[in-house]
């Protein structure tokens, strides 16, 4: 997961810079369905909501991007349905997407989250997996806006904790978290199929995407 988020949080585009076309100032509307706001209209300013079926081939778009940029292996075919049964076929979804809209309609950012469990503590937080911005879309306050989101998610389903990782190497994102008052502490990050292998001993995998 990776936030580049490179200007303060605000209305206004940081250093005098101009807003990228479509591009206006960001808020989080108000609505009674947690972490979403209401459809942007001519004029509104960017947004951030849950996101909808009709998404999700926008979101697969922004999730090689991201993968790209942490120079990881691109999504195997057929992320979109996966994410379809995660996202929106079971009763209680496994996992939620928040995705950041511009005035036009345009998605230029996505963040991910499920609730894990935290042995030592004994309770349930909230895993943000993913958080990326695009580059047009980064230093005009959309990544403290996914954040935001991202709190309004974990206190709606009862959870007091959010937890995720970044690339030690993403310096931005670094000073992004830190920003936001987060902590931090270092570890290493391990993957392993769990296929059956003769010796007991699987295949070698990929470095952690997140």
């Amino acid at each position: 997961m990776n936030e580049r988020e490179g200007g303060p949080e605000g209305t206004g585009a940081p250093d005098g810079r101009a807003w990228p076309k479509g591009l206006a100032p960001v808020r989080q509307a108000r609505s009674e369905r947690p972490a979403t706001v209401r459809h942007a209209r001519p004029g509104d300013p960017a947004t951030v909501r849950h996101a909808r079926p009709g998404d999700l081939t926008r979101v697969v778009e922004l999730i090689a991007e991201h993968a790209a940029y942490e120079k990881a292996a691109p999504p195997a075919p057929g992320l979109a349905d996966r994410l379809a049964r995660l996202l929106f076929a079971p009763a209680e979804p496994r996992l939620r997407c928040l995705v950041a809209v511009l005035p036009d309609g345009t998605l230029v950012g996505y963040a991910t989250c499920a609730p894990e469990l935290s042995t030592w503590d004994g309770t349930e937080y909230l895993h943000m997996d993913c958080l990326y911005l695009t580059e047009s879309a980064r230093g005009h306050g959309l990544g403290p806006l996914l954040m935001a989101a991202v709190r309004t998610e974990a206190r709606a389903l009862g959870l007091a904790e959010i937890q995720w990782q970044t690339p030690a190497w993403n310096e931005s994102a670094i000073r992004f978290y830190d920003r936001l008052g987060a902590s931090s502490r270092e570890k290493r990050g391990y993957t392993l199929r769990a296929g059956d292998q003769k010796g007991g001993q699987g295949p070698a995998s990929p470095a952690p995407r997140t």
